[in-house]
């Protein structure tokens, strides 16, 4: 199922002064445990996926220490268990993907920081912000300002990402407040080592249980105790927290030789900081730096005084801020005036780009236009310059695709031929894996508004056009926010639309993680869990399930669903395993097969050389990265054929395409056997006087 930690969660059993060696969540997960945690829950979604992944894998040690963990079905579920520390002095934590899984838990986060919390509430967020980020480009900043939580951003060492979960923890007890530590990826994967501290029991958790509910009706979201929980988050938890960040020095000044410049950085920013400023001669390799840097690793609430004594005396400095808007530097901006703070200049943005991912080169050419050394910069990109003037044109941008023998990319070849057939339709598209149909050679997919919201974006477009319109929807999507926000809401509506589901088995796109209708469970979740009975349930009358293979299938069932005189939601379940996961259970059950000598078979597909075209128009349907073309071994014909190369996993989609859209019929399916027995032997030998070599 998912990816397994089951040797590097033994890591997590270390005990006083041992010492750890790892990844960022890894010891994220590892300061959970040393701070008495009683509950952990989560969504997975990049770049924190893998950390309910380990919690899963460390189901042994969390019940030693009888802490409860839960896989919720969103990220509004994962906030909302956050309630446990609303009335109760139990520490608990989640996690999920920054922004959306912050917009999907909004609402509960909202009650959550407005009513405040006994026991330490922790959210560990993955900011997926910059060039790589897989969502809309928003940072986290917001929400904290919004609700009044605080806002950790760990400088990117893990004796520090440890301090900070921990003392997380302590803050948000301290100020009644939950909080929010975000790490961008680079700090989920850094690796380091830190001084291990012992793991530590909750005084209630599930070995320990509370006794008698605690009710307070001023821990309620309701007027009138809303009024006085937003006038106590500003006189008492505010206050509290910023006493308390200052008071523990959770914040760190580095300081430097020069006194008239300094650099304010985001806690995430500092290494980039630190490396742009080494490429410079500003530091030394160590880390330590010519330049002052005072180094956030709160930046939300900011402490006044801090910044003041920072700034005071010096000429210019710069903020480091990755994103808009701009909130850091307009607050460092404020607090100066309104501290009668002059003389000190406030570089930020125009320095630095507005929008977009600070990477390396970016920092190092904002850092040194804000020192004055465009000169040394010049001398670090001329060689870069001039390996791209010999290596000429760039290469080729690589869309992402599908993986090879994806079960989702026949579904979307059958669309291709169904709009060839009865003219173009609006499709609306959805988060995950089947995302990339809107990307060559598909180009499938007019909107993406959400997670398990295709189909409630759909509700509009449909009656808009003279034709059905189509959405795709992950299983993932369906459990997440699909079943009510779209199929519940299109029957209570009789929305006249088609959904297809792609029930891969998996949270494909994040690692393969368990859903409640995967094809198999671990023994701490529950079996059994049917898409098909639920859509019945809900009132569903038109269904169909297909295998994703089957592109001539599909194609007559899209045909149908389009053309049929059913005005009501009509859905087709387009049924195939991630062949990632499929092949994962394949290869070893294989391997062993082969070990102990016995016959196997595997299929494979190719390219019959003298029948190819060199049309391509197979590839143009298919997309398949194993499907591609070469020379043409024949003299006389200049066109290169199509080929198949080694990492075919012998899906069939090549075959089942040249078939369903009467395309020329040069593809050849071979089996291959190893370990053959006498039979094969034999019916070998016999062919080979009928069929040369």
């Amino acid at each position: 199922m998912e990816r397994s930690f089951k040797e590097e969660v033994e890591k997590l059993k270390l005990g006083e002064g041992a010492v750890f060696h790892g990844e960022g969540i890894l010891a994220v997960t590892k300061a959970l445990l040393q701070s008495g945690v009683s509950y952990v829950g989560g969504y997975q979604g990049a770049p924190v996926s893998h950390m309910m992944d380990v919690l899963n894998d460390a189901r042994d040690i969390l019940d030693e220490l009888g802490v409860h963990v839960e896989t919720n079905a969103s990220e509004a579920g994962a906030a909302a268990m956050l309630g446990a520390s609303i009335n109760y002095p139990l520490r608990g934590a989640v996690t999920f993907k920054s922004t959306v899984g912050t917009n999907v838990a909004s609402d509960a986060l909202s009650n959550l920081a407005s009513a405040g919390v006994k026991g330490g509430a922790l959210v560990v967020l993955g900011e997926d912000y910059g060039e790589g980020a897989s969502i809309i480009q928003e940072r986290s900043h917001a929400f904290a300002m919004k609700s009044q939580m605080w806002l950790l951003d760990p400088r990117p060492s893990l004796p520090k990402i440890v301090e900070m979960v921990e003392k997380g923890f302590e803050l948000s007890e301290a100020s009644s407040t939950p909080v929010l530590l975000e790490l961008r990826i680079r700090a989920c994967h850094v690796q380091g080592s830190f001084v291990t501290r012992a793991n530590r029991a909750a005084r209630y958790s599930r070995r320990s249980v509370l006794e008698n509910p605690d009710f307070d009706f001023g821990r309620i979201s309701l007027p009138p105790a809303t009024y006085a929980q937003e006038k106590h988050k500003i006189e008492v938890r505010w206050p509290a927290a910023v006493r308390f960040i200052r008071e523990h020095a959770l914040n760190e000044v580095f300081p430097g030789e020069r006194d008239d410049v300094g650099i304010l950085c985001q806690g995430g920013m500092y290494n980039a900081v630190i490396r742009a400023l080494q490429q410079l001669g500003l530091a030394d390799p160590f880390g330590a730096a010519r330049i002052p840097i005072y180094c956030m690793n709160v930046t939300y609430p900011l402490v006044p005084e801090e910044i003041v004594a920072f700034c005071a005396g010096k000429r210019e400095v710069l903020v480091v801020e990755e994103g808009q808007p701009a909130y850091l530097e307009d607050a460092i901006l404020a607090t100066l005036r309104r501290h009668e703070v002059n003389g000190v200049k406030v570089l930020g943005k125009g320095v630095l780009p507005m929008a977009g991912e600070y990477t390396g080169e970016v920092m190092l050419a904002g850092v040194a236009k804000f020192l004055g050394a465009e000169a040394r910069l010049a001398e670090l990109v001329a060689p870069k310059q001039k390996a791209a003037a010999l290596l000429g044109e760039p290469l080729p941008t690589r869309p992402p695709g599908f993986c090879v023998g994806c079960p989702e990319r026949p579904v979307f070849a059958a669309m291709k031929l169904v709009e060839k057939d009865l003219g173009k339709y609006h499709v609306s598209a959805d988060i995950g894996c089947h995302t990339f149909s809107t990307l060559p050679p598909f180009n499938i997919g007019h909107t993406v508004l959400g997670y398990g919201l295709g189909l409630a974006s759909n509700s509009a477009v449909n009656p808009m056009f003279g034709r059905r319109s189509v959405t795709i929807m992950g299983d993932g999507g369906f459990w997440h926010n699909g079943l009510t926000s779209g199929v519940a809401n299109a029957v209570f509506n009789k929305d006249d639309g088609i959904l297809v589901i792609m029930k891969n088995g998996y949270s494909s796109a994040t690692g393969t993680q368990e859903l409640p209708s995967s094809p198999q469970h671990s023994a701490h979740k529950a079996p059994d869990m049917s898409i098909e009975r639920a859509l019945r349930g809900l009132g569903v009358g038109w269904m169909r399930t297909v295998h994703t293979y089957h592109v001539g299938e599909m194609k007559k069932t899209l045909t149908d669903a389009m053309t049929t005189d059913y005005h009501a939601l009509k859905v087709i379940i387009a049924d195939g395993e991630c062949q990632l996961e499929r092949q994962r259970k394949l290869r070893p059950q294989v391997a062993a097969a082969l070990a102990r000598g016995e016959r196997t078979v595997r299929v494979k597909y190719g390219v019959d050389e003298d029948t190819c075209t060199g049309d391509h128009s197979c590839i143009r349907l298919s997309g398949c990265p194993t499907l591609t073309v070469k020379d043409n071994p024949d003299p006389l014909r200049r066109d290169p054929v199509a080929t198949v190369i080694d990492g075919c996993v012998g899906c069939g989609l090549c075959g089942e395409n040249a078939h369903a859209a009467t395309l020329c019929p040069s593809f050849y399916r071979a089996e291959v056997i190893q370990n053959p027995t006498l039979l094969d032997r034999a019916l070998h030998g016999l062919r080979g006087l009928f069929v040369p070599a």
